[in-house]
């Protein structure tokens, strides 16, 4: 729905709004919300829809996906994944190496993973 898309695949089921997509894969059922920006990245998507009621029995209702005005780049999200609005997973510090799991993260030679079912809070910058 009115995104920019370039030199990206985007997987079948999926909702992207007013987004920029470049040079990422964008996995099945994925859901990225209005003002994102997604480059050089992979987002392996859900592994089901999820329904209004099952995202208010979780504590803060954030839902599958990335949230409003996040930017991703250069990362690994892995499945079921929740981003909060205005998050920057952009590796700002160079970290080379990490394992903050706990954290729903680590990062491998540079590039941030989020790890499957991980819960990243809105505003976060990783």
């Amino acid at each position: 729905m009115n995104c920019d898309v370039t030199k990206s695949i985007i997987g079948d089921g999926c909702f992207i709004e007013n987004s920029t997509v470049t040079n990422s894969v964008i996995g099945l059922r994925s859901l990225i919300h209005a003002g994102c920006t997604i480059e050089d990245s992979l987002l392996m998507g859900a592994d089901y829809y999820e329904q209004y009621d099952e995202c208010e029995a979780l504590p803060d209702c954030l839902p599958m996906g990335v949230g409003a005005g996040s930017t991703i780049r250069k990362a690994i999200v892995d499945k079921n994944a929740r981003i909060g609005m205005d998050c920057n997973i952009i590796n700002k510090e160079g970290v080379m190496e990490a394992s903050k799991e706990e954290q729903g993260f680590i990062i491998k030679d540079g590039i941030v993973t989020i790890v499957k079912d991980a819960v990243i809070s809105a505003g976060t910058t990783i």
